[in-house]
């Protein structure tokens, strides 16, 4: 109580003592949406250190060391994604271009694999033999140390599921026993108090496929004693997304946790129209009072490996036992009848985008298959002189010796717009965060990484008005922030951190492509991450301001 107490004052004392003279940054002339929702207003908002102190009329601002006058622009809080595959693209460059550009401030990931915990297999798997070379261990480890390593935006994370099942079964088809499920729940209880937002799972993917929905339950309740979510990539979403909803709701409500659907979609032509039922499940599940919400983005294809091709039985022992049985001519053979065959039993993206017309191969290693990147599976097929393009599959997956990365057109264009109108649904890329030079330019990837947020401001927003400037910047901002439960982020207002964007809604627009992806959004101007500028007049500043946002957790166990 004491701790609370001296934070209000000296919070307090410090809004008191900024006077015109005393402000680091004014922000003048700007139309201030401040993430709640509400009618946008003009106002000057005065920076202070990492804090906002003043949002209102400031008079005089002569003495304040910038002055930026926003020109009419609107001026928000920070934009969060809600899935980020950042972590490895920020730890070779910080700066977080490809975000930052778009008014992105915090990159959150955790999609069923996170940076910790790590066991001494997979820390040898990462780095190498020598433990000289080891850079983490625990989950609030491996944040501290990209934090440490320089970032330009915040940075955040769920503790993943798939991750805690490796540390403790590796990649073997089983249920953990009594010892390993209660190591695991120790593993998640560490990671909570070490700033987790929660649990993320990805069970389309093997070995996360392997996990049963009471270990999901008992893992979750952990997260629950911290007040934290449990977020999913769920176990369909396709021919089973109705019942793959059903699960997550019901995890939520025996875990007591708020629920979230990462990348809401109906996959498949024939699944479009169970987005109906998915609305109504969710809708039905928060007018009993449960916390149930989603994640979107903004694009009809979705982007994972090639690997999600085949059935999860396959991959049962890590990757190169999936490699020695796509080997081995009989088991071929019955893994390519089975990718071929319609079923409800696995995820099939073959099935889902409707054949080989509908892949295209992004990521390729080696430099013989270079020539294939940006082509349709049927075309590779063609090219090759093979009749059957899942053979093609099997033999790229061999011969590439990876799991290929992989676009996949399986969305409606209508329920990309029905589910923006969605008051419960936020927004994440489910992509990296990129510069747009060197070997990034040679690598062929969803646009949604350098697009997704500019697109919604852009095209659904201005263009189609699908939904008002005030209600996007709230799902952006205020609504992430609130379901994540974050500290004095996500919102303007005095004494919150200054994570802070200003951009033109009259020309925000994303320009990447699927055959052109590497093409930075343009509109946004100038962004703020902790009161330090980091995007000025369109252009980073060089500045690594970026921090380890923790969840309620964190806060919880301090106590």
């Amino acid at each position: 109580m004491l701790k609370h107490i001296l934070l209000f004052l000296s919070t307090a004392l410090l809004l008191v003592a900024c006077t015109a003279d005393q402000y680091d940054v004014v922000i003048t002339n700007g139309i201030v949406y401040d993430g709640s929702g509400d009618f946008p207003e003009d106002a000057d908002i005065g920076i202070r250190g990492d804090k906002i102190v003043k949002i209102g009329t400031i008079h005089n601002t002569s003495g304040a060391k910038k002055v930026i006058n926003a020109g009419g622009k609107a001026v928000t809080p920070g934009f969060i994604n809600m899935l980020s595959w950042g972590a490895g693209s920020l730890l070779n460059d910080g700066r977080s271009m490809s975000g930052i550009k778009q008014g992105v401030t915090l990159e959150l990931f955790g999609e069923g694999s996170s940076v910790g915990p790590l066991s001494e297999a997979m820390q040898r798997s990462r780095w190498g033999e020598n433990p000289d070379n080891y850079l983490w261990k625990t989950f609030g480890e491996g944040l501290e140390y990209l934090e440490n390593s320089g970032v330009s935006t915040n940075v955040g994370s769920f503790v993943g599921a798939t991750t805690l099942r490796i540390h403790q079964i590796g990649y073997n088809d089983r249920e953990p026993t009594a010892e390993e499920m209660e190591m695991m729940k120790q593993l998640t209880d560490e990671a909570m108090r070490e700033g987790a937002m929660g649990l993320g799972t990805s069970l389309i993917y093997a070995p996360a496929f392997y996990a049963k929905t009471d270990e999901l339950i008992e893992l979750a309740g952990v997260v629950g004693d911290y007040d934290g979510m449990y977020i999913s990539h769920m176990r369909s979403e396709g021919n089973r997304l109705v019942e793959s909803v059903d699960e997550l709701i019901d995890i939520g409500r025996e875990a007591g946790v708020h629920a979230e659907i990462h990348h809401l979609k109906a996959a498949g032509r024939q699944n479009w129209d169970k987005l109906d039922e998915v609305i109504e499940l969710v809708e039905e599940a928060r007018d009993n009072g449960q916390s149930v919400t989603a994640n979107m983005y903004t694009y009809d294809a979705a982007a994972t490996s090639l690997a999600a091709i085949f059935p999860p039985w396959t991959q049962d022992g890590g990757h190169s036992a999936w490699i020695e049985r796509l080997k081995d001519p009989e088991t071929r053979e019955q893994i390519i009848q089975e990718i071929k065959t319609p079923t409800d039993e696995w995820e099939n993206f073959y099935q889902m985008a409707g054949g080989g017309d509908g892949i295209i191969l992004v990521g390729l290693r080696s430099d013989e298959l270079q020539k294939y990147v940006g082509m349709t599976l049927s075309e590779v097929a063609a090219e090759r002189g093979d009749e059957d393009e899942v053979r093609t599959a099997v033999d790229l997956t061999i011969e590439d010796n990876n799991r290929i990365g992989a676009i996949y057109y399986l969305m409606s264009e209508e329920n990309v717009r029905r589910q923006i109108k969605l008051p419960w649904v936020s927004f994440g890329s489910d992509g990296g965060t990129f510069a747009a030079e060197g070997d990034i330019l040679n690598r062929q990837m969803h646009p949604r990484a350098w697009g997704n947020f500019a697109r919604l401001l852009g095209k659904y927003v201005r263009e189609e008005k699908l939904i008002s400037l005030e209600e996007a910047v709230y799902r952006l901002t205020g609504l992430p922030a609130t379901n994540l439960k974050l500290n004095d982020r996500g919102f303007l207002k005095e004494g919150f951190y200054a994570d802070i964007v200003i951009f033109d809604p009259e020309t925000i627009e994303d320009h990447a492509t699927f055959e052109n992806p590497h093409q930075y959004a343009t509109g946004v101007e100038h962004v703020f991450v902790n009161g330090i500028q980091v995007l000025n007049n369109g252009e980073h500043t060089g500045e690594f301001p970026g921090r380890f946002v923790k969840g309620p957790g964190y806060y919880l166990s301090q106590n």
